[in-house]
């Protein structure tokens, strides 16, 4: 997503002004051998005759690293610069306690990540924003996607989208289409594919953004998904080599497909209640419907106790699998959730039946929505219990859904054996999410890949071993080679086949990129060197998980200090960002590479302000304040307190109730459900010398009368009692409990769900402030969820807001 943000007036309800024109957007990605170099550009100019803050915020792919960043104010560029993270924390720091409003970037989204920057503009003055990009294109389905987020909030007078893609061994299809793309826009598209080249452009004019003649609002407003092919050898594969650096990818599709074992290990637990339990049974279905014949499956579902379809694996006959989805109908939520043992048991029925009769092929797929609430709850024990079982002998596939699972748990599961994790979001097409990720791993082509180099020529490789190879998919292997000038070397690639062992050998030789693309001026530096650099680190970051830790420190070291070298923003690194607030007085700002555990908390959440509470003095912006976008229409949280999101209008109300620290509110009072909440607001630790004193809410109480619940929640802890049974946790620990009528979902130092059965869902946000801040202190933000449950006679400050 690409956009400037308007500033909005300290009013009732803010409306946008419109004295902020943005001049100009230019997206320009050029992709070679899949290596894609993303620069998105804007230019905006303050009209008016008051200094006014502009805000850039850019959706990037997750699997991208942020290489740069700069913003160009009146002939003065302001320019990014990769630390190590800690060190940049460490100016962050030095930056918040001496009084600057300093800021982390941080959010995401199901498949994109969020950076954002604001900057406050003179008079008349034009501000630049600059953001480059890279990642590596991965083979999903028999094809790549390039994924652009499109979202200027407002007209463009120059707009502009520029694909380039370069693939030596020529293009086999290119695709194009979005979500916003209407007939009206689809002749504007313009698209070219020769042998080796595709290049799509989008400019649209002023009038033709325009949703009608008349109006300002825009059609763009969604994302641009580009999918294409290439020609693929069906040898030995595509290999590149330059500068002394090479590239080997491998994916020959035409193989035939052997057989597979696969065992299904599905959460019941009561958390997977409702729509997701619905949705999990339809994706099964279809999934037992397109198995082939030749495959044996099995079905395990778990909760605390353990249930399978049958003890051992069955053919997948048509009669065998219409059985297996009477089964399936039969899969009911119920009570705990014990992932060690339904993992141990799937683990057991293939290993029992392991022989020459069985294909080779084995795997698990893991579905659950929670974490280890039963049986063994120690996530370190969970991981060696699963990884010594395993031992090698199978893959396991891992899916999250939703939110409140413990993905850490199950990408650290599944990268150790040999498979890989993804979230499952909580949507309408969450079926469809299960089968598509089911259809990437259907269909088994090759078995314990190698890919040898053999002599001394080559060095420095990437992963070059892999368990499996699917239809569809791509093996990507980069390494240096030892002399610069080495123009050839030998390769290899062995495997297990269906019928017997699959060997193929070949010649790389090198070609000059200027011969392959005579017209075109070298794309974006050494990229293969680049995607050797990007490859390493992703797979140094994925180690980590497997090795002991002694190993763990260097191999940290290593991915560090490519990061580094390469001016990659990676979880090891940050970006610092010397932002021009003042002509006399700099700000810096921290932008972050998330891992997919802090995503757990912030994908539907701006958390921009994680590390200083939002002062929303003067002109006040609701992009500031953290909001949950989807999950709920009113909540309080920060200053002003209780924002109420206009989904209509495109527009928040924001209000303040002033008052002494120490005052409490009632925010929800509902006499026929019983449920009763009530906030405590607390002030800063002192008031910034001219300023007022801020108030932030820093305890919340939950009452539920009929089913006999009280639960105080403040920055330091949290105690629950129901039925008179007491228990007191602090923030430091994911921690889950479930009870009789409520399940509590602690995110260490983050987040607190609290479910009440058959009812409203909320969720209190712990917002973590630096402890030496001079000023301000941790406070919480409360969110309604699913607050239908509420009934019409719902009181309180946010009672009657549901009611007006």
């Amino acid at each position: 997503m690409l956009l400037i943000q308007i500033p909005k007036l300290s009013l009732t309800i803010y409306q946008s002004l419109s004295q902020i024109e943005v001049q100009s957007t230019r997206m320009d990605c050029k992709v070679a051998s899949r290596f894609a170099h993303t620069v998105m550009t804007t230019k905006a100019l303050n009209t008016a005759n008051a200094s006014q803050e502009v805000f850039f915020e850019v959706d990037l792919p997750k699997t991208a690293f942020i290489t740069n960043f700069s913003i160009e104010i009146e002939g003065r560029i302001y320019v990014s610069e990769v630390k190590e993270k800690e060190q940049a924390r460490q100016q962050y720091e030095s930056a918040v306690s001496s009084g600057q409003t300093a800021g982390l970037v941080k959010a995401s989204g199901r498949k994109m990540e969020k950076f954002s920057v604001s900057v406050n503009i003179a008079p008349q003055s034009s501000v630049t924003f600059t953001l480059t990009y890279e990642e590596l294109l991965q083979r999903r389905l028999g094809s790549y996607e390039i994924m652009l987020g499109i979202r200027p909030k407002q007209l463009v007078q120059n707009f502009e989208i520029v694909v380039d893609i370069y693939e030596p061994k020529g293009i086999a299809f290119v695709d194009v289409n979005g979500t916003f793309i209407t007939n009206e826009l689809l002749p504007l598209v313009k698209q070219t594919v020769t042998d080796k080249k595709a290049h799509v452009y989008f400019s649209p004019t002023l009038e033709q953004q325009k949703t009608c003649s008349d109006c300002e609002d825009t059609l763009i407003d969604g994302d641009l998904f580009i999918r294409y092919d290439v020609n693929h050898p069906q040898d030995i594969g595509e290999i590149q080599i330059i500068n002394g650096y090479f590239v080997h990818f491998f994916a020959p599709d035409d193989l035939p497909q052997m057989p597979k074992n696969a065992v299904f290990v599905i959460d019941r637990s009561g958390s997977m209640e409702g729509e997701k339990m619905k949705q999990t049974r339809e994706a099964l279905m279809t999934i037992l419907s397109e198995l082939h014949e030749d495959d044996y499956f099995g079905l395990v579902t778990f909760d605390d106790t353990i249930e399978s379809w049958r003890p051992f694996l069955s053919k997948a006959t048509p009669e065998n699998v219409t059985e297996a989805k009477e089964f399936v109908r039969t899969i009911k939520a119920r009570h705990m959730t014990d992932i060690n043992k339904g993992l141990l048991y799937a683990v057991d029925m293939l290993t029992s039946e392991k022989s020459d009769y069985f294909p080779d092929m084995s795997m698990i797929i893991l579905l659950t929505d929670g974490r280890p609430s039963s049986g063994q709850q120690d996530l370190s024990n969970i991981q060696e219990n699963v990884r010594n079982a395993i031992n090698g002998s199978m893959s396991l596939f891992c899916l999250g859904f939703g939110y409140d699972v413990d993905y850490s748990l199950l990408d650290t599961l599944a990268k150790q054996n040999d498979g890989l994790a993804r979230r499952v979001y909580e949507a309408s097409d969450a079926a469809l999410q299960l089968q598509g990720f089911y259809d990437e791993v259907a269909t088994p082509l090759l078995l314990e890949v190698n890919l040898n180099y053999p002599g001394n020529d080559v060095t420095d490789l990437t992963q070059s071993h892999f368990r499996q190879f699917f239809k569809g998919s791509e093996i990507v292997v980069a390494g240096r080679l030892q002399e610069l000038e080495t123009n050839t070397f030998q390769a290899e690639v062995s495997a297990h086949g269906l019928e017997d062992q699959f060997v193929v050998e070949g010649l790389a030789i090198a070609e000059e990129w200027d011969s392959v693309f005579p017209d075109q001026e070298y794309i974006f530096g050494d990229f293969t060197e680049r995607l050797w650099a990007y490859l390493t680190i992703q797979q140094l970051l994925d180690k980590r998980e497997k090795c002991s830790p002694e190993d763990e420190e260097n191999v940290t070291a290593e991915a560090l200090d490519l990061s580094l070298r390469y001016n990659f923003v990676t979880p090891l690194t940050s970006m610092v960002v010397t932002k021009p607030e003042t002509e006399d007085e700099d700000e810096p700002l921290i932008a972050d590479k998330l891992t997919e555990e802090q995503r757990e908390d912030t994908t539907e959440l701006d958390t921009s302000s994680f590390y200083d509470p939002p002062q929303l003095t003067g002109s006040a912006h609701p992009i500031q304040t953290l909001k949950a976008k989807i999950l709920s229409s009113y909540f309080v949280d920060g200053d002003p307190h209780f924002i109420i999101e206009l989904p209509d209008q495109n527009d928040a109300l924001c209000f303040n109730i002033d008052d002494k620290p120490g005052t409490i509110f009632n925010l929800v009072r509902d006499p026929l459900t019983g449920i009763v909440v009530n906030g405590q607001i607390i002030g800063d630790k002192k008031v910034i010398p001219g300023n007022k004193m801020h108030t932030y809410f820093g305890r919340f109480g939950i009452v539920h009368e009929k089913f006999g619940i009280r639960l105080m929640v403040s920055t330091k802890e949290i105690s629950v009692s129901e039925n008179e049974k007491q228990a007191k946790f602090s923030w430091i620990n994911n921690k889950t409990l479930e009870g009789l009528n409520m399940d509590l979902q602690v995110s260490k130092d983050l987040s607190l769900t609290v479910t009440l059965r058959n009812s409203v869902k909320f969720l209190i946000i712990l917002h973590k402030i630096w402890q030496k801040h001079p000023y301000h202190q941790d406070y919480l933000g409360f969110y309604t969820l699913d607050s239908h449950h509420l009934s019409n006679n719902v009181h309180g400050l946010l009672g009657k807001i549901r009611c007006s």
